[in-house]
């Protein structure tokens, strides 16, 4: 909480070169662009950084080969560029994953067709990660036999990317690196105006946690708020040739479904993709595709029985799927830009891609749309921007993004083998912990082990099944900017997407876990977060 105030107070005397409104990728990507390269930049966003769509996707960082359908040929080979950019510069998190599709018989392209789409994908995608095989039915069967093939015809497999950890995390890592380089990010701080004085934007803004008001003074206005990118630009008189439509997504975790680490896909019954994913010792089962008017959304009776319905007709499973089995829920809008004079009904032919418009005379950006697959072009192209509005980039061919070099992580493997890491906690998964440590915080996790070698009990699990340490807990408290229990159960870790509410709340470490985060608001902060579930 220290860091949070320390923030705020900085940003109620302090002048920036831009504000930036809205914490998810965009916004997230854009702030640790800018920052890097030596920008004076403020973030705020009017709930938890990555608190909607950023962390209501499938987990997937994929080169759009469902585009391929709608012969959207320069989307897909920019999708599957831009995803080979991320896998070499993030190898610990996005990293290849197979895909079995099945294919049913009656289905509007034969499984010979789907493979020489996959075929043409691979070839788009650079040869970069494993070539696609055609399978038989008997084929299907061998590799997955969860599958129910009784109408398949056969199958493809072909290779794609994952977020090993969860895109919450995944893009809560871009506003830690804008913080590293000197950006001022807040939480729960709301923008509820702002107006265009002279050469500067005056943003009024008012803290959630308290009611305050004040104001904040920038050079460029960011408007990053995803959803609800329109909404702000209408309060603000800001015109724009693009909006928004909202398609909705949800996504049932389950306990495990299958051993393997493949991404299952098949087609629903109303002909949309539909996945079954690892998530650690859960399977995530989504995703719906439906028009909704608004971008506040729930998991609704119809979609809890859509997906069930699919994955059990779907899979041969020993018992069916039930409402008693499901684990957490995922429930996020995917927003599509479209310009204005596009009629409503042409949504499902939407483009996936970015937007950005740029008001020259007002200093203001507005990026629409957007994929997670696709954020290192947000970034360097805000970049761009800012610059052509007259910003100066002290440093404008600094790297801002990916993992430390390998010497850094050299080092860290060293010390965490000296140290016995690997064998002090038992796993549930098969990835070291080492491994997973530096995969969630890089050169910061060298901290961990020296917290760990001065304590034991710094490495301890305090909620079962969450592979969370003690020190990783105190080093959300101390960098992280946890301002509700929730931000870290729910976004700086996936914790309450593998347990299960009443799990969670039973833990014995819980208790512990909030004296770390929050310290003597911990009873407070775990009731509020009790009285959420409930409510």
């Amino acid at each position: 909480m220290e860091l949070r105030a320390n923030n705020l107070s900085k940003l109620r005397t302090d002048r920036y070169d831009v504000l930036i409104l809205g914490g998810g990728i965009n916004g997230a990507v854009a702030a640790a662009a800018l920052a890097a390269r030596g920008v004076k930049v403020a973030l705020i966003d009017r709930a938890d950084f990555a608190g909607a769509t950023s962390s209501n996707s499938s987990n997937l960082a994929w080169g759009g080969i469902k585009y391929l359908e709608s012969h959207d040929y320069a989307l897909v080979n920019k999708l599957c560029k831009s995803r080979n950019r991320l896998m070499d510069a993030f190898p610990s998190t996005v990293r290849e994953v197979r895909f079995l599709a099945t294919v049913r018989r009656g289905f509007r392209y034969p499984a010979l067709f789907i493979f020489l789409g996959s075929m043409l994908y691979w070839l788009m995608g650079r040869f970069h990660m494993q070539a696609p095989h055609l399978l038989s039915r008997a084929a299907v069967k061998a590799r997955e036999k969860v599958i129910n093939t009784a109408q398949t015809s056969g199958g493809v497999e072909y290779s794609d990317c994952y977020l090993h950890d969860n895109d919450a995390r995944f893009v809560f890592n871009f506003v830690r690196s804008a913080l590293n380089y000197g950006c001022i990010a807040v939480n729960y701080v709301e923008s509820v105006g702002a107006s265009r004085e002279g050469n500067r934007w005056r943003t009024q803004v008012r803290d959630k946690l308290t009611g305050e008001g004040f104001e904040i003074s920038s050079g460029v206005l960011i408007n990053a708020c995803g959803p609800w990118v329109d909404e702000h630009n209408e309060m603000t008189g800001q015109c724009s040739c693009h909006r928004h439509q909202y398609s909705k997504g949800i996504h049932l975790i389950v306990n495990r479904i299958t051993d393997t680490e493949r991404v299952l896909t098949f087609f629903a019954s109303d002909g949309r993709l539909f996945f079954v994913i690892p998530m650690g010792p859960r399977s995530c089962i989504g995703t719906t595709d439906t028009w909704v008017e608004k971008p506040e959304q729930v998991v609704t009776v119809s979609d809890r029985q859509f997906v069930l319905a699919n994955v059990n007709r779907l899979l041969n499973l020993p018992s069916a799927l039930t409402l008693d089995d499901i684990i957490a829920e995922r429930c996020g809008v995917r927003p599509l830009a479209m310009q204005d004079h596009q009629d409503k009904g042409d949504w499902l032919q939407a483009s996936r891609k970015h937007v950005i418009e740029t008001d020259g005379t007002r200093s203001h950006i507005s990026i629409f749309g957007g994929k997670l697959t696709d954020c290192l072009n947000v970034g360097d192209e805000v970049v761009s921007l800012v610059r052509q509005l007259g910003v100066p980039i002290p440093f404008p061919d600094k790297r801002w993004f990916g993992e430390p070099d390998s010497s850094i992580r050299e080092e860290f493997m060293h010390r965490a083998r000296l140290l016995g890491l690997d064998g002090m906690t038992p796993s549930s998964s098969s990835e070291l912990l080492s491994q997973r440590l530096w995969r969630r915080y890089g050169r910061n996790a060298i901290h961990m082990l020296e917290s760990i070698r001065q304590d034991p009990r710094e490495a301890e699990l305090l909620i079962e099944n969450a592979e969370y340490l003690r020190c990783e807990i105190r080093h959300a408290a101390e960098r992280e900017m946890v301002t509700k229990l929730d931000d870290f159960l729910r976004r700086r870790s996936k914790i309450a997407q593998v347990v299960s509410k009443a799990d969670i709340i039973r833990a014995p470490g819980l208790r512990d876990a909030c004296v770390l985060l929050f310290g003597n608001q911990a009873e407070i902060k775990m009731q509020e977060y009790i009285d959420n579930l409930s409510g």
